[in-house]
């Protein structure tokens, strides 16, 4: 993706696809109602092309792509890998990629702020209650030790990142617990792996880890579970549906393709929290991303994905302050503009809402 030539490739097919977006009247089964339940699909095959790298959380993209979403609109996704998310957010202002999934960072923030052009546009993650698939974890040396979350205190935490939602949801567990950070020990691990053996090692008491290394780690007995995120951060976006401007300006297109996304998304919440559809459901997200272990699927806490797209836009504005606090922005976000739910909005009104 790198590569010119590839942009520019991507950009003639982008033009391609924005040229044939045309509505045509909906096509009509024996009962009278439209063949696609809502929209009519594009009169013309229009591509959009989504980075994504594998990530739990494009379970929306995924299972949208697979049980044919995309297809009832004439949509066509093909997915594009980046090396890391400064790649990715100029070729998504630039139109060479349409759709992408961004985590909270202030190197995101501060890109936005700086002049890139992206939108943030829909729920890509977020803790659920009871449930998190972002949280503290403690060694079993700890255990008898640390009981409450100001028992934190005078210990070594492993963080793999400050300025980051890592960095965000640390901060916050340390103010729920009472504490500052001379408090404690931060300890800075970059790869989540090497979590596993320096807890289990004793080299720090505890970690802010993720899945599927959360439930792995506690079948090795490596560590257990502690409390859980939505303590002291309930409603924190950890990752975010963006979008190019080229591709919003795109109303036909566009809108089916939400239409399709929060298809996807509802299966996907119907599998894992109403046990509707599961093993169909498993099979997609082990054949898209890097968990291929069906039986983990039953284990892990999963992404939480809102099925009506909305987003936590107070905690996104809070995570700016927080970066900007740091030190780590340069810059002010228009946040009117960058963060743009219409589309989620008006996908609904075509699909209606999803009921709990």
């Amino acid at each position: 993706m790198k590569k010119a030539g590839l942009f520019s490739l991507l950009s003639v097919v982008l033009m391609m696809g924005a040229c044939s977006s045309k509505e045509v009247a909906k096509p009509v089964t024996n009962d009278g109602k439209p063949a696609s339940g809502d929209l009519a699909p594009l009169e013309k095959q229009a591509t959009v092309f989504i980075a994504e790298d594998g990530a739990a959380s494009g379970a929306g993209f995924y299972i949208a792509k697979e049980k044919g979403y995309f297809d009832d609109y004439n949509i066509r996704v093909d997915f594009a890998d980046f090396a890391n998310s400064d790649d990715m957010l100029p070729a998504l202002a630039a139109g060479e990629v349409d759709i992408a999934g961004g985590v909270s960072t202030a190197s995101f923030f501060n890109a936005i702020a700086q002049g890139i052009d992206v939108r943030i546009i829909a729920d890509k993650g977020h803790n659920m209650p009871g449930k998190s698939y972002f949280s503290f974890v403690i060694g079993n040396h700890m255990v008898d030790e640390i009981k409450e979350y100001s028992d934190f205190k005078g210990k070594k935490i492993a963080v793999s990142s400050r300025n980051s939602i890592d960095g965000y949801i640390y901060e916050e567990m340390l103010k729920h617990a009472g504490l500052t950070e001379d408090d404690v020990e931060y300890v800075h691990i970059a790869d989540f792996g090497a979590m596993l053996g320096a807890i289990d090692s004793g080299t720090v008491d505890a970690a802010l880890n993720i899945e599927p290394l959360i439930a792995q780690g506690i079948s090795k007995g490596f560590h257990v579970r502690f409390g859980d995120a939505t303590d002291y951060a309930p409603e924190s976006q950890i990752a975010m549906v963006l979008a190019s401007p080229q591709f919003m300006a795109n109303e036909d297109l566009s809108l089916r393709f939400m239409a399709a996304y929060l298809k996807g998304v509802r299966d996907y919440n119907d599998a894992f929290f109403k046990d509707q559809g599961k093993e169909e459901i498993i099979d997609i997200m082990v054949k898209h991303t890097a968990l291929k272990d069906p039986e983990l699927w039953e284990r892990v806490f999963v992404t939480g994905l809102d099925p009506n797209g909305k987003m936590f836009i107070d905690d996104i504005k809070k995570q700016y302050e927080m970066y900007k606090a740091n030190g780590a922005i340069r810059g002010e976000i228009d946040f009117d503009k960058s963060v743009d739910p219409s589309l989620v909005e008006r996908a609904i009104k075509e699909i209606g809402l999803y009921e709990e």
